[in-house]
């Protein structure tokens, strides 16, 4: 069972985060495991990724249902004391009400907020009317929460073959005035893109750090107007590479210099103790 108030306590330290000045990065663990580390490492909030959590279960991003979902973020939630915002992907949902259920189950969950995105499953952009209505039912589910909880909503035309920016603004607008607590446009191609959106909304913008920008960096995130800067599943992916290039110098030559990069055991023991 949550507890009401060590929600709450995490959920005001997630709206304080986005209240002072600058930006804060907020890694993406896909277990617990990766969580205790970042939270190890001195970050101050967490976002679950549902892509990394979907390749952690030998599947692809989107594969996993509404279920295992909350049950990936409510134990990473459980396994920090951190503020944790889950990727809810589309709520899991096209109705409204039933976007809406995925919400208080989120926060029923012990998540201190979570996303709402304006794809369907099949990936395609919702009408604009209707994507409002599926944030606006959102925000009155994430209002209704005991502990409270912070809604993002999220503009999807970049990831989903619609780079229109015009566009994207429109509805985060439209989200904004819908009371969203958090605005989040993924795949911003440019420094351009990114300070338009930031500049087109009075509510914190969320920025995936789109590594394909050259020159990007937290501090020039933060000089474009971003408040918090967060990385999908790259850091999952990240993993997975070394877990590949590992296995690949084993198999073909037979050596073991990738061991060099091995975490010591008492590093980890440090991380994974629970006082």
């Amino acid at each position: 069972m949550t507890d009401t108030a060590a929600l709450a306590a995490k959920v005001a330290v997630f709206r304080a985060l986005h209240a002072r000045p600058g930006a804060f990065v907020i890694p993406n663990p896909w277990d617990i495991g990766s969580a205790r580390i970042f939270a190890g490492l001195g970050f101050e909030a967490l976002a679950t990724t549902s892509a990394g959590a979907a390749f952690a279960m030998g599947l692809m991003d989107g594969a996993l249902g509404r279920d295992a979902i909350l049950a990936n973020a409510g134990a990473i939630a459980a396994a920090t004391d951190l503020p944790v915002n889950a990727d809810l992907e589309n709520c899991f949902a096209d109705a409204p009400e039933a976007a809406a259920e995925t919400i208080r189950r989120a926060a029923a969950a012990g998540l201190a907020g979570g996303s709402i995105e304006d794809a369907d499953a099949t990936l395609a952009i919702y009408p604009f009317d209707q994507a409002v209505e599926r944030v606006a039912a959102a925000v009155e589910a994430a209002r209704e929460a005991p502990a409270g909880f912070v809604l993002t909503a999220r503009a999807e035309n970049f990831l989903r073959g619609r780079p229109d920016l015009d566009d994207t603004i429109r509805r985060l607008q439209a989200f904004e005035k819908a009371g969203a607590d958090v605005l989040y446009a993924p795949g911003l191609p440019d420094f351009d893109a990114i300070r338009t959106v930031c500049a087109a909304v009075s509510r914190p913008v969320n920025v995936l750090a789109n590594t394909r920008i050259p020159g990007l960096s937290v501090a020039v995130l933060a000089e474009l107007g971003a408040k918090r800067i967060s990385l999908g599943g790259t850091l999952s992916r990240t993993i997975l590479g070394s877990l590949v290039r590992a296995a690949t110098e084993l198999r073909d030559h037979g050596t073991f210099g990738f061991a060099q990069d091995a975490l010591p055991m008492a590093e980890i023991a440090a991380f994974m103790r629970q006082d």
